[in-house]
């Protein structure tokens, strides 16, 4: 998975409006209907989409910078590291995880121990 910033061709200290002005030359450029039959073209064109979507929103942009693909919930391609064959998690999920363990008194150890799955009350419903 490439670097957003170079998807975009922005440096990684650029404003919110060098973001956009590039994410739209590029969109421009590679749009399936300009470049009908051109997967190529396509894929460059998802690939800006998606580096667009995640420089353009600040909360995103910030946990990008800090933790890369892993912290917008996209992991590795490979087999290791967080999203690794195929799991995706991001980063607010972890966080939300550790907030719920700490609310329900769970101690932290180093034994393995198993988790109670979370299961959303729809009796209501």
């Amino acid at each position: 998975m490439r670097d957003f910033y170079d998807v975009l061709g922005v440096s990684k200290n650029a404003s919110a409006d060098e973001i956009k002005k590039s994410y739209r030359k590029l969109a421009l450029k590679f749009h399936p209907d300009k470049n009908p039959g051109d997967e190529q073209a396509e894929k460059n064109f998802k690939e800006a989409a998606e580096a667009y979507s995640i420089l353009s929103n600040s909360q995103k942009r910030g946990q990008y910078d800090q933790f890369g693909h892993a912290g917008v919930g996209m992991g590795s391609q490979g087999g290791g590291g967080f999203g690794g064959g195929g799991a995706h998690m991001n980063m607010d999920d972890i966080f939300s995880y550790i907030e719920y363990v700490s609310s329900i008194g769970i101690v932290y150890t180093t034994e393995i121990v198993p988790v109670p799955e979370i299961v959303p009350d729809v009796s209501n419903t």
